[in-house]
């Protein structure tokens, strides 16, 4: 029987730099959001009604961005050890479960290209943290 190998195979430090390179592409569109060079109402699902409001809601999705980001580095670095990595698997799952919700959250924007590109980054990250956390060494 001849299998074909795929052309492309996805390594574990492979789906973490492209996790980071998500992360930091998230952190730059938060900050793009703050300073109103992406009105707010292009995101959270077109429902934040001031700017107040958004500045709340983009400082607290800066922080989970940084709370995840620190969690992947962890997962990188093998900094964790024993405990501390089962630890770190388990966060890795509960990331996994947000990413998934926040693209079903992202099928309902009122938006488009929140859809579009918000689906498409949540849905990748989703992946990528449940084949990242399926792992054991990185």
């Amino acid at each position: 029987m001849n299998m074909r190998r795929p052309y492309f195979k996805i390594t574990k430090p492979c789906a973490l730099n492209i996790v980071f390179m998500l992360l930091a592409v998230m952190m730059l569109y938060h900050f793009l959001i703050i300073f109103q060079v992406v009105p707010y109402e292009m995101v959270w699902a077109g429902r934040l009604n001031s700017v107040e409001e958004m500045l709340q809601y983009e400082a607290f999705s800066i922080f989970v961005v940084v709370v995840i980001a620190v969690v992947f580095l962890l997962k990188s670095r093998h900094v964790a050890q024993g405990r501390e990595q089962r630890a770190t698997n388990v966060l890795l799952w509960v990331i996994a479960a947000f990413f998934g919700l926040n693209t079903i959250g992202n099928l309902f924007s009122t938006t488009t290209a929140e859809l579009i590109f918000g689906t498409a980054v949540t849905l990748t990250l989703c992946g990528l943290t449940v084949f990242i956390a399926r792992k054991k060494n990185i």
